[in-house]
């Protein structure tokens, strides 16, 4: 099982519009997916399931732990330990960790339990690897080649404790002054949660009979979304931003020598703006590059439509080559 997180504490910039639609195309792809909601805002979640359905899972009604809450609450409650996820099926080879509003009552709790770590404190390490054991359960059980992480726009503890259950970080941005900013303060704080989590497992007591995840959470690359075209905002704004990227990239987030003149090593895509298809797509609930002249794609969105499902699909192959992730043979 691979873990991809993507994340960045600047909202607004495609986390979650990414982990959507890479979802999709990595299970149109052959690979077995699942896509898990850590964002209290649960966007994710509501981009895959109707309103109707969200309502029956989140109801005190709704299935024994249908969300990564319920699953969590054992734990939480002192009752016992993580219980069997749910897995909410999407489409072939996609299933969803359903996210949880009430994630956000958490923090508290993950605060608390971090420093307790450094005193090898048992219930400190089930809780602080109760996200990640949840994934690997949930993993095992769908027998999944890769799980993509959702998180929310901060740097709190829950998203601390997400990254802590990533083997890889995908940093998407915007053209834009903040973005820049963004990567000033995230590179030093992924540094500091990995390093954090990597002297908490020294500590682990012996008698500890769970597994612990290994909190790599290394970076794959960045993603720039091209925005559409604002008046007041010329397009040699955003080439210019977009020209400091990989500079602030290289230097906040790697710790590394900027490259030369115009080269992007680690960008894996710019991805453009694409018109009308986000909406299109939210009210069909199906990825862009899946659209049909009978969601509404009609004309020229057709030609669009065919270049979204290009662009995302070189992007699931840059990713996958970061991360060492096999993809099937017949894809060369």
């Amino acid at each position: 099982m691979k873990t991809i997180a993507f994340f960045n504490h600047k909202g607004g910039v495609g986390k979650t519009s990414l982990a959507y639609h890479l979802a999709w195309m990595y299970a149109d792809m052959g690979l077995s997916v699942i896509a898990a909601d850590f964002d209290p805002q649960a966007n994710l979640t509501a981009m895959c399931l109707t309103e109707e359905r969200l309502e029956a899972l989140w109801t005190p009604c709704a299935p024994a732990r249908a969300t990564v809450y319920d699953a969590f609450a054992p734990l939480l409650e002192g009752t016992g330990d993580i219980a069997a996820p749910h897995l909410e099926t999407i489409a072939p080879g996609l299933e969803l960790l359903v996210g949880d509003l009430k994630l956000a009552t958490v923090e508290d709790q993950f605060s608390r339990q971090w420093p307790a770590c450094l005193d090898a404190q048992p219930r400190a390490f089930r809780v602080l690897s109760g996200l990640w054991r949840i994934l690997d359960q949930a993993a095992r059980h769908a027998r999944a080649d890769l799980v993509l992480i959702d998180v929310g726009p901060n740097l709190g503890s829950l998203n601390r404790v997400a990254l802590v259950a990533a083997d890889w970080v995908v940093i998407p941005l915007a053209p834009d002054l903040y973005s820049l900013q963004g990567l000033r303060n995230l590179g030093p704080i992924l540094a500091q949660w990995r390093q954090g989590w990597q002297e908490r497992l020294q500590k682990a007591p012996a008698s500890l009979t769970i597994s612990l995840p290994p909190g790599t959470m290394q970076p794959v690359g960045y993603v720039v979304w091209q925005r559409a075209v604002r008046l007041d905002r010329p397009v040699k704004a955003y080439s210019r931003w977009r020209a400091r990227i990989p500079h602030e990239y290289s230097q906040s987030v790697l710790d590394a020598c900027p490259p030369q003149g115009s080269e992007e090593p680690h960008c894996l895509a710019r991805l453009r703006h694409y018109r009308s298809l986000m909406p299109m797509a939210q009210e069909a609930q199906k990825p862009m590059f899946k659209l049909k002249p009978a969601d509404g794609a009609i004309g020229s969105q057709v030609a669009t439509v065919t270049t979204c499902y290009r662009d995302f699909r070189r992007l699931a192959q840059n990713i996958a080559a970061g991360c060492d992730l096999p993809l099937p043979d017949w894809l060369d």
